[in-house]
């Protein structure tokens, strides 16, 4: 045994329950590991919130996997924000929650919004593409229940606007 490790087992010897470690070193954690804090609420809550976003989601469209909703959401978030023009894409941002805005923001070139093709079969050929491995049984259904989730998540004003900046074929989504 070498004299480090001799040490060690001495030190901790003397306090029952301690980790491993040398003098000096912070102890290693071993099991379930906590997510650290930042004391900013907003922060700490985030990922709890995209949680419940993915859950409701799932329950709406009947569905088991939270990473399918993700890509569902990030996709119908994201066809939604470029056919926006960029102060109406913003006023939406600021009613998403921190995280979900980081997802909506992913990406964005304000410069080429809103894109010149905005019609429904465009919405829902942008969202579908993402799904080429497992298709979406009912695009439309699908990019529904993400709009639903905006109407029970942003103040009725600003999903009548987001909505009323649509045109009528992807309005019609929104109803």
């Amino acid at each position: 045994m070498t004299r480090n490790a001799a040490r060690l087992r001495a030190v901790n010897a003397s306090a029952p329950g301690r980790p491993d470690t040398r003098p000096g070193e912070r102890p290693i954690r071993t099991g379930v590991r906590q997510m650290a804090t930042t004391g900013i609420s907003t922060l700490d809550h985030a990922p709890q919130v995209v949680a419940e976003w993915l859950n409701e989601l799932c329950e709406d469209l009947e569905w088991r996997e939270k990473s399918r909703a993700y890509l569902l959401l990030r996709e119908t978030l994201h066809a939604v924000r470029d056919m926006l023009g960029v102060d109406e894409a913003a006023d939406l941002s600021a009613q998403l929650p921190i995280l979900i805005r980081g997802i909506y923001f992913e990406g964005w070139n304000p410069s080429d919004t809103p894109v010149r093709d905005r019609s429904r079969a465009d919405l829902l050929s942008r969202v579908t593409g993402r799904f080429q491995n497992q298709p979406l049984d009912d695009p439309e259904r699908a990019v529904a229940a993400v709009f639903d989730l905006l109407r029970r998540h942003v103040s009725f004003g600003e999903f009548d606007q987001v909505r009323t900046a649509m045109r009528k074929s992807v309005r019609e989504l929104w109803d």
